[in-house]
C-alpha cells in the first residue's frame, strides 16, 4: 500500500485484509518467502505491508536475533502490526508509516520485500532508489508484483540501472544492488 497512485479508504483496507486472510489460508505466504533466502539474524523491511500477511512467517524466519521493518502509507496497516506484535509479544518488529522515506540508515538490511505494490506507485523510482540506499551490498530485493509480465518487471526494477536482476523462483523475482 505505500506511495500508491491512489488512497484507499478505511472501509477499502478493511475489505482487502478479509480478502488477503483468505489469500493467506489457501497460498500460505511462507511459500512466497522461502525463495527470498531469508536467514536467521537477517534484518527485513516488508515495503508495502498491508495487514502484514507476511509478518508472523517473517518472524519465524529472521528468528529473535532478526529484526523486521513493515512500512505502508495507510495508518490501519501500521496500527494492524503494531497490534499484531504486541498481543504476540514479539519484540522486533517495527512499523514505519511512510509513503517511500523509511528513515532507515544508509546499507543495513539483507532483504526487501516488494510484493503486490509495485504496480500502483505513484513514485516507482524514487522508491526504488530509497530501496538500493538501506539494502546492504549483497543485499536482495525479492519482488512480486501478478499485475505485471515478467519483461514489463524487469524493465522497470534494472531500468534506471541501481538493481540487477539476479534469478527468479516461482512467484518472485530477486534483484540485487548493481553498484
Amino acid at each position: 500500500m505505500a506511495a500508491t497512485n491512489r488512497s484507499m479508504s478505511s472501509i477499502g483496507f478493511r475489505i482487502m485484509s478479509m480478502m488477503f486472510k483468505i489469500r493467506d489460508l489457501i497460498r500460505p505466504r511462507s511459500d512466497v518467502l522461502n525463495e527470498a533466502g531469508i536467514k536467521p539474524g537477517f534484518s527485513v523491511l516488508d515495503f508495502g505491508c498491508g495487514p502484514g500477511g507476511y509478518i508472523l512467517p517473517l518472524v519465524e524466519l529472521v528468528g529473535p536475533s532478526g529484526k523486521i521493518y513493515a512500512l505502508d502509507m495507510h495508518p490501519l496497516a501500521v496500527h494492524r502490526v503494531k497490534k499484531m506484535a504486541t498481543g504476540k509479544g514479539i519484540g522486533n518488529i517495527e512499523a514505519i508509516e511512510s509513503d517511500c522515506n523509511t528513515g532507515l540508515p544508509d546499507g543495513g538490511l539483507d532483504t526487501v520485500l516488494l510484493y503486490d505494490v509495485f504496480h500502483d506507485l505513484a513514485r516507482p523510482g524514487d522508491i526504488l532508489r530509497e530501496l538500493h540506499r538501506i539494502l546492504k551490498p549483497g543485499g536482495i530485493l525479492s519482488f512480486s508484483d501478478h499485475h505485471m509480465k515478467e519483461d514489463e518487471v524487469l524493465e522497470r526494477v534494472t531500468g534506471a540501472g541501481i538493481f540487477r536482476f539476479v534469478g527468479k523462483g516461482n512467484k518472485t523475482y530477486s534483484f540485487a544492488k548493481a553498484d
